[in-house]
Protein backbone atom coordinates (compact mmCIF):
# COMPACT_ATOMS: atom_id res chain seq x y z
CA UNK A 1 0.00 0.00 0.00
CA UNK A 2 2.77 2.64 -0.24
CA UNK A 3 1.89 5.66 -2.36
CA UNK A 4 4.87 8.40 -1.43
CA UNK A 5 3.18 10.16 -3.78
CA UNK A 6 0.00 10.90 -1.57
CA UNK A 7 -1.16 12.23 1.85
CA UNK A 8 -3.79 10.97 4.45
CA UNK A 9 -5.05 13.93 5.98
CA UNK A 10 -6.02 12.87 9.91
CA UNK A 11 -8.36 15.50 11.99
CA UNK A 12 -9.21 14.29 15.65
CA UNK A 13 -9.13 16.21 18.07
CA UNK A 14 -8.47 13.35 20.65
CA UNK A 15 -4.01 13.57 20.43
CA UNK A 16 -3.80 10.22 21.63
CA UNK A 17 -5.81 8.89 19.00
CA UNK A 18 -4.50 11.04 16.46
CA UNK A 19 -1.15 10.65 17.12
CA UNK A 20 -1.90 6.36 16.95
CA UNK A 21 -3.87 6.70 14.10
CA UNK A 22 -0.89 8.88 12.50
CA UNK A 23 1.28 6.00 13.58
CA UNK A 24 -0.52 3.37 11.76
CA UNK A 25 -0.54 5.15 9.07
CA UNK A 26 2.74 6.20 8.18
CA UNK A 27 3.94 2.08 9.65
CA UNK A 28 2.67 1.12 5.87
CA UNK A 29 4.11 3.68 4.07
CA UNK A 30 2.08 6.36 3.64
CA UNK A 31 2.24 10.71 4.21
CA UNK A 32 0.43 11.55 6.81
CA UNK A 33 -0.68 15.30 8.35
CA UNK A 34 -2.85 15.58 11.25
CA UNK A 35 -4.83 18.13 12.64
CA UNK A 36 -6.30 19.03 16.14
CA UNK A 37 -9.67 20.71 14.88
CA UNK A 38 -11.15 21.20 11.42
CA UNK A 39 -11.06 24.97 11.61
CA UNK A 40 -7.13 23.75 11.70
CA UNK A 41 -7.61 21.59 8.75
CA UNK A 42 -9.27 24.08 6.63
CA UNK A 43 -6.44 27.02 7.02
CA UNK A 44 -3.50 24.31 5.93
CA UNK A 45 -2.16 24.12 2.44
CA UNK A 46 -2.86 20.87 1.33
CA UNK A 47 -0.07 19.39 -1.58
CA UNK A 48 -1.39 18.96 -5.30
CA UNK A 49 -1.45 14.84 -4.46
CA UNK A 50 -3.86 12.49 -3.87
CA UNK A 51 -5.53 12.57 -0.78
CA UNK A 52 -7.73 11.17 1.58
CA UNK A 53 -9.51 12.58 4.87
CA UNK A 54 -10.06 10.28 7.92
CA UNK A 55 -12.41 12.35 9.84
CA UNK A 56 -13.47 12.53 13.37
CA UNK A 57 -17.81 12.82 13.08
CA UNK A 58 -17.86 14.94 16.91
CA UNK A 59 -15.42 17.40 16.99
CA UNK A 60 -14.93 20.55 18.79
CA UNK A 61 -16.62 23.69 17.39
CA UNK A 62 -17.11 22.77 14.02
CA UNK A 63 -17.94 18.69 13.42
CA UNK A 64 -16.88 16.48 11.01
CA UNK A 65 -20.15 16.82 9.12
CA UNK A 66 -20.47 20.11 8.95
CA UNK A 67 -16.50 20.36 7.72
CA UNK A 68 -17.50 17.93 5.08
CA UNK A 69 -20.85 20.35 3.88
CA UNK A 70 -18.39 22.91 3.78
CA UNK A 71 -15.84 21.60 1.72
CA UNK A 72 -18.40 20.59 -0.49
CA UNK A 73 -19.33 24.26 -0.98
CA UNK A 74 -16.12 24.90 -1.89
CA UNK A 75 -15.38 22.08 -4.09
CA UNK A 76 -12.50 20.71 -2.23
CA UNK A 77 -13.03 17.17 -3.15
CA UNK A 78 -11.48 15.07 -0.59
CA UNK A 79 -12.37 11.16 -0.32
CA UNK A 80 -13.54 11.17 3.32
CA UNK A 81 -13.33 8.34 5.74
CA UNK A 82 -15.66 9.05 8.65
CA UNK A 83 -15.00 7.49 12.20
CA UNK A 84 -16.76 8.18 15.08
CA UNK A 85 -17.87 6.72 18.66
CA UNK A 86 -21.04 8.01 18.74
CA UNK A 87 -23.06 7.23 15.63
CA UNK A 88 -26.43 6.39 14.65
CA UNK A 89 -28.07 5.52 11.61
CA UNK A 90 -29.02 8.70 10.34
CA UNK A 91 -25.47 10.17 10.67
CA UNK A 92 -24.14 7.67 9.00
CA UNK A 93 -27.00 7.93 5.86
CA UNK A 94 -26.33 11.74 6.19
CA UNK A 95 -22.32 10.89 5.58
CA UNK A 96 -22.76 8.20 2.71
CA UNK A 97 -24.70 10.26 0.65
CA UNK A 98 -22.82 13.61 0.73
CA UNK A 99 -19.87 11.21 -0.54
CA UNK A 100 -18.07 9.56 2.44
CA UNK A 101 -16.36 6.50 1.49
CA UNK A 102 -16.79 4.83 4.82
CA UNK A 103 -18.07 5.31 8.05
CA UNK A 104 -16.26 3.28 11.00
CA UNK A 105 -17.46 3.02 14.54
CA UNK A 106 -15.07 3.29 17.36
CA UNK A 107 -13.06 1.07 18.01
CA UNK A 108 -12.65 -0.53 14.26
CA UNK A 109 -9.61 -2.77 13.61
CA UNK A 110 -6.75 -0.97 12.06
CA UNK A 111 -7.27 -3.10 8.78
CA UNK A 112 -10.90 -1.68 8.11
CA UNK A 113 -9.25 1.85 8.30
CA UNK A 114 -6.34 0.70 6.18
CA UNK A 115 -8.71 -0.32 3.53
CA UNK A 116 -10.65 2.77 3.55
CA UNK A 117 -7.67 4.84 2.95
CA UNK A 118 -6.33 2.52 0.46
CA UNK A 119 -9.83 2.48 -1.58
CA UNK A 120 -9.86 6.20 -1.12
CA UNK A 121 -6.57 7.54 -2.08
CA UNK A 122 -7.70 4.73 -5.36
CA UNK A 123 -10.22 6.90 -6.00
CA UNK A 124 -8.91 9.78 -5.81
CA UNK A 125 -5.87 9.52 -7.64
CA UNK A 126 -8.50 8.21 -10.57
CA UNK A 127 -10.24 11.56 -10.08
CA UNK A 128 -7.13 13.62 -10.13
CA UNK A 129 -5.77 11.70 -13.87
CA UNK A 130 -8.88 12.43 -14.97
CA UNK A 131 -8.83 16.15 -14.01
CA UNK A 132 -5.20 16.29 -15.67
CA UNK A 133 -6.59 14.89 -18.85
CA UNK A 134 -9.51 17.34 -18.55
CA UNK A 135 -7.10 20.45 -18.36
CA UNK A 136 -5.02 18.89 -21.29
CA UNK A 137 -7.71 18.71 -23.32
CA UNK A 138 -8.71 22.37 -22.35
CA UNK A 139 -5.27 23.42 -22.89
CA UNK A 140 -5.04 22.20 -26.72
CA UNK A 141 -8.58 23.66 -27.28
CA UNK A 142 -7.06 26.92 -26.19
CA UNK A 143 -4.10 26.76 -28.17
CA UNK A 144 -6.36 26.63 -31.55
CA UNK A 145 -6.63 29.12 -33.58
CA UNK A 146 -10.41 31.18 -34.27
CA UNK A 147 -10.50 29.05 -37.56
CA UNK A 148 -9.28 25.58 -36.19
CA UNK A 149 -11.84 26.29 -32.85
CA UNK A 150 -15.04 27.08 -35.74
CA UNK A 151 -13.86 23.62 -37.89
CA UNK A 152 -13.52 21.59 -35.32
CA UNK A 153 -16.93 22.73 -34.00
CA UNK A 154 -18.10 21.78 -37.38
CA UNK A 155 -16.63 18.53 -37.25
CA UNK A 156 -18.28 17.68 -34.09
CA UNK A 157 -21.34 18.36 -34.73
CA UNK A 158 -21.22 16.18 -37.75
CA UNK A 159 -20.04 18.15 -40.36
CA UNK A 160 -17.78 16.77 -43.52
CA UNK A 161 -14.50 18.64 -43.98
CA UNK A 162 -14.51 17.66 -47.36
CA UNK A 163 -16.73 19.30 -50.11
Amino acid sequence: MTEPDSVVFIVDDDAVLRESLKDLICSVGLRVEAFASAHEFLRSKRPEVPGCLVLDVCLKGLSGLDLQKRMAEADMDIPIVFMTGHGDIPMTVQAMKAGAIEFLSKPFRDQDLLDAIEQALERDRKACEQRAKTEELHGRYRSLTPREREVMALVVAGYSTSR
